[in-house]
């Protein structure tokens, strides 16, 4: 390519392929008005920024950050009224560009974006950053300076003599129930949303191994010669292995009567009880406790042979159990995680414990007559079990037979392509269009569906739909936010999480999700003030206070982190 001195009065622009639009010296000041992957994208990625302007057949230029040159430049697209962001916007395509570096968009009378790169392994850092953040949750030991960093804290919750609720059905005495993750911006640990998780991360396991290697994420396992990944998943998966009653049956949580206040974890002290027992804890429990017995085979054997057995009790005991529905009692206020169907459960559980054990019983009591293949917004620890099964069924052909397998095939691809038909249409390109509690965790649910469709099928507009989700987690949203804190130039700083809120550092805790846009905004009633008739894609606050848009959950960083190491894993 010939590169050209370009004049425009003062200004000399050294450019690549032709004269382009003059630009001005780089300054630290971006505008929030280009929303863009505040990351960055990957070489032979699809790369779009909106912009909202009311500018006609406005130019923009790539300019590359360390010279302060022009080195690519395109038109904005026609304007576009975007409903639920409450925007009319333009789009800055500039998906031909592919020279590796880092840079800003320019647009004139609208200026300079938040910098990016484009690169190979891109997202590497914030995939090894949210699972990082399972560490900086951690119960039940002192996170030290050398692998917290200015995070570091000391020991909370040991509970290593936790009360038993009479809900548990135990009248007395204690339980030894320690470590684990909390569970979200509270201090309490749930079975049924540490076993969905965990599911959702064993899954990138199996499919991807070794995407972590030894000493990647600087935890205190590092070292042990074992991927750093398993060593933070089995944190979580001892702590859940302790909440099972003699007879398989699983506690459902272990918590405090009421929320604590926004303190550190050694200073929240009241009391903690082992609380409820039910089918919802019990199945959930046997699927992740299947498919740890898989992933920890290789490593440990025993251990994968204890959440076997584990996984085999929890299950019977549902199959004599069916239908023991929990609700909190009276007395306890704390995260419910309420179900009252199970049949996903059910699903989830059998279809693990078919694959791990090649016990035909297990296949025989699936219910294949109703299989759901269709994802609703708000589909977490309730419904997306069911896929869960789903994608490991698929991912053991041999195992499945071939009508079963095909039904399932069918399945995953035709709602993979209804979902991929909708980030063409949708603002800000991702599948979502109905924003609940936890939103950004249903744009990376979908994503998983699509990028089980491209295991099954390299279509390049499933690759494209799975990075344009994290593209919108990144920062391509409507409120020009990279929703995972530490990552990104605009990440949340004020997001609703204890530590966070009562640390006396000025940065959250790195690499958690953010819930996201929430247009049911049930924290109005506790104070929290949202923007007057704001849109749909812009019901969420940077405050503390809000939990029902800017918590951070284990089932939220799950899908994140599949997403991430799933791209670094197919984007090669």
């Amino acid at each position: 390519m010939s590169r050209l001195f370009c004049l425009y009065g003062t200004l000399i622009l050294l450019v690549t392929g032709g004269c382009k639009e003059a630009v001005p010296v780089i300054t630290d000041s971006f505008s929030s008005e280009i929303r863009l992957n505040q990351i960055g994208y990957y070489p032979d990625a699809v790369k779009k920024a909106v912009v909202v302007t009311e500018l006609e057949n406005e130019k923009f230029s790539i300019v590359d950050s360390v010279s302060g040159d022009a080195v690519f430049s395109g038109t904005l697209s026609e304007p576009l009224d975007w409903e639920m962001a409450g925007e009319v916007v333009r789009i800055a395509d500039f998906s031909e560009f592919t020279e590796t570096g880092s840079y800003h968009i320019y647009i004139k009378d609208v200026g300079f974006s938040f910098p990016f790169e484009i690169k190979e392994h891109v997202l590497l850092p914030v995939f090894r950053g949210s699972i990082k953040g399972l560490y900086f949750q951690r119960a039940g030991m002192a996170l030290d300076k050398k692998y917290a960093s200015q995070w570091h804290r000391a020991l909370g919750h040991p509970d290593d003599s936790v009360l038993y609720h009479p809900s548990s059905g135990k009248q007395t005495g204690t339980l030894n129930s320690p470590k684990g993750w909390y569970d979200a911006g509270d201090y309490n640990k749930y079975v049924v949303n540490a076993s969905f998780p965990l599911g959702q991360f064993f899954l990138l396991e199996e499919q991807y191994p070794n995407s972590v290697s030894d000493g990647d994420l600087n935890i205190p396992e590092s070292g042990n010669a074992i991927s750093d990944y398993l060593d933070e998943l089995k944190y979580e998966m001892d702590w859940v292995l302790t909440m099972q009653d003699e007879d398989g049956g699983m506690f459902h949580k272990l918590t405090t009567k009421n929320f604590e206040g926004m303190v550190m974890p050694h200073e929240a002290t009241n009391q903690r009880y082992i609380v409820g027992k039910g089918t919802a804890a019990s199945l959930d429990f046997a699927g992740a406790a299947a498919q740890a017995a898989r992933v920890f085979m290789p490593y440990n054997s025993a251990y994968a042979e204890k959440c076997l057995q584990a996984a085999k009790k929890a299950f019977n005991w549902s199959i004599e159990n069916p239908q023991l529905t929990f609700v909190n009692p009276e007395d306890i206020s704390t995260g419910q995680y309420g179900d009252t169907n199970f049949d996903d459960e059910f699903f989830w559980a059998g279809a693990q414990l078919y694959i791990t054990t090649s016990d035909i019983t297990y296949l025989e009591q699936l219910n294949k007559e109703q299989i759901d293949f269709n994802y609703s917004p708000g589909d977490g620890w309730t419904k997306f079990m069911r896929f869960m099964g789903i994608f490991t069924l698929l991912e053991n052909k041999s195992l499945v037979p071939d009508e079963l397998y095909d039904e399932l095939k069918e399945g995953i691809l035709s709602t993979a392509d209804a979902l991929t038909e909708r980030t063409k249409t949708n603002d800000y390109f991702q599948c979502v269009d109905d924003f609940q509690w936890g939103s950004n965790s249903d744009v990376l649910n979908t994503a998983m569906i699509i990028a089980q469709a491209y295991r099954l099928e390299n279509k390049p507009e499933y690759l494209t739909a799975v990075r344009q989700s994290v593209d919108y987690i990144l920062g391509t949203n409507a409120l020009g936010y990279s929703f995972v804190t530490g990552f990104g130039d605009n990440p949340p700083m004020f997001i609703h999480h204890r530590q966070s809120a009562a640390d006396g550092i000025v940065d959250p805790v790195p690499g958690l999700l953010s819930g996201g846009p929430n247009d049911d905004k049930q924290d109005i009633a506790a104070g929290v003030i949202y923007p007057e008739n704001v849109a749909p894609m812009k019901s969420w606050v940077d405050h503390e206070d809000s939990y029902a848009s800017n918590e951070i959950c284990l089932n939220w960083n799950s899908p994140l982190t599949y997403i991430l190491g799933f791209l670094e894993q197919e984007s090669k």
